[in-house]
């Protein structure tokens, strides 16, 4: 760590001598008399500056260093009280969070770089990562170019949401994902899914694209943290499923029976769901002669749509979590983003698109592990899932499920059976 440490020394050292570049911006830190309200940099104009670098290719901010170059070309080392650095670092996080959309996750660390008299000043390091996302501002959608920033233009703009994949151009469960290692990945989750040793790890790893970029630099997929690592919610903080159980058909806080966020890789997400439903759900028995229980729902129909929900959602959209929620007569699961390609919802049924294709094919090799599910893996590739989800819920409940399209969420329906009156 120490040595790690030294080096960024002596790079921020090495870079303040030199004129600002497309990855390192200088700024100058002042404050409001005694007080711990920054007065320079003006916020919404660093929030610009962290939202250019995101939206390029990654970068730095260095608070404590004058922006502009002395005669010489070098920077002069302003330095921040170590009293107010605390203050100063929440103020940037902060900003991050209020100020950009959606948030922004940052890196900082305080270092001491020496003024031009030698004496040693503090300064804050911001390292921001290349997102995932396309970032909003106060000046708007900005772009790192060279050693300023500027707004997009609306063309370059729309080619930046295809590169990011919001516009479903391309795989997005393929893309890396910023500020993950090969260390990241959980062995016993990933090597369920390597076959037969016959090759070095990390080149099956990369074969698989769970492993994705340069050699010396390898970030996991998108969907290697959803399938191989225990949380993936430490990056794509809305990847889970939110599950509330009401006592009524409304949505009421004050009868909420249960709730559960089901976290974890998918499939066990998946696993957490489908219990969750079958401990909330009820047993209406029939009064006919010879009583009869019989369940509220399907669970291999419920276990069919938690698995489309997983694995066709967006991923892309930031924010927006599945959401499952019960009621005394129906279930309703709400998936972020409009179906794939040119599928409708009157073709579900007939036809199938996948959003997610990596993220399918790992399902498709993932046990069960589940005797309600009726079957020993968690995808069926062969496109079943919609029609038994129908069919069976139709005959249980005696009333057709409903699929609705509404803005970027698809959400489902699936009505209760409910007891037999006399």
């Amino acid at each position: 760590m120490a040595v790690d440490l030294v080096a960024q020394v002596r790079e921020l050292l090495f870079k303040v001598r030199l004129a600002e570049d497309s990855g390192f911006e200088f700024k100058r830190v002042e404050f409001a008399g005694e007080s711990d309200r920054v007065r320079a940099p003006h916020r919404d104009a660093l929030a610009d500056e962290l939202a250019a670098f995101a939206n390029a290719g990654g970068g730095t901010v260095v608070l404590g260093v004058a922006d502009r170059a002395q005669a010489d070309g070098g920077r002069e080392v302003t330095g921040i009280p170590r009293e107010r650095l605390d203050a100063l670092e929440s103020w940037v996080v902060n900003l991050a969070q209020d100020c950009i959309t959606p948030p922004l996750d940052l890196r900082t660390l305080t270092l001491e770089l020496p003024d031009r008299a030698g004496i040693q000043r503090a300064v804050l390091r911001i390292d921001v990562p290349r997102s995932l996302f396309v970032h909003r501002s106060p000046g708007g959608y900005r772009l790192r170019v060279g050693s300023s920033q500027r707004e997009m233009a609306p063309d370059y703009l729309a080619r930046l949401f295809q590169q990011r994949s919001q516009a479903r151009l391309i795989r997005f469960d393929e893309q890396p994902v910023p500020d993950t290692t090969a260390a990241d990945l959980d062995p016993v989750l990933y090597r369920r899914f390597l076959g037969p040793l016959d090759e070095p790890e990390t080149v099956k790893l990369r074969k698989l694209h769970l492993l994705t970029g340069p050699e010396d630099d390898a970030a996991l997929s998108v969907a290697a943290v959803l399938m191989c690592t225990p949380a993936p919610e430490r990056w794509l903080r809305s990847a889970y499923i939110q599950a509330v159980a009401y006592g009524g058909t409304v949505n009421d806080a004050a009868d909420q029976l249960d709730a559960l966020d089901c976290t974890g890789p998918l499939d066990e997400q998946i696993r957490r769901a489908l219990r969750f439903v079958q401990r909330n759900m009820r047993m209406p028995a029939s009064k006919d002669l010879g009583r009869e229980d019989r369940p509220q729902y399907s669970l291999r129909a419920v276990f069919e749509a938690l698995v489309n929900a997983v694995a066709h959602r967006d991923y892309a959209i930031y924010g927006a979590r599945i959401r499952l929620h019960l009621y005394a007569d129906r279930l309703e699961l709400a998936s972020p983003g409009a179906l794939p390609n040119t599928l409708d919802v009157e073709g579900m049924a007939l036809r199938q698109s996948t959003r997610n294709e990596l993220v399918a094919s790992l399902l498709a090799r993932c046990p069960t592990g589940l005797d309600e599910a009726g079957r020993a893996r968690i995808m069926d590739i062969r496109g079943e899932g919609v029609p038994l989800i129908l069919r069976e819920s139709l005959a249980l409940a005696g009333r057709r499920p409903q699929y609705r399209l509404v803005g970027e969420e698809l959400q489902l329906t699936i009505w209760a059976a409910m007891a037999a009156r006399p």
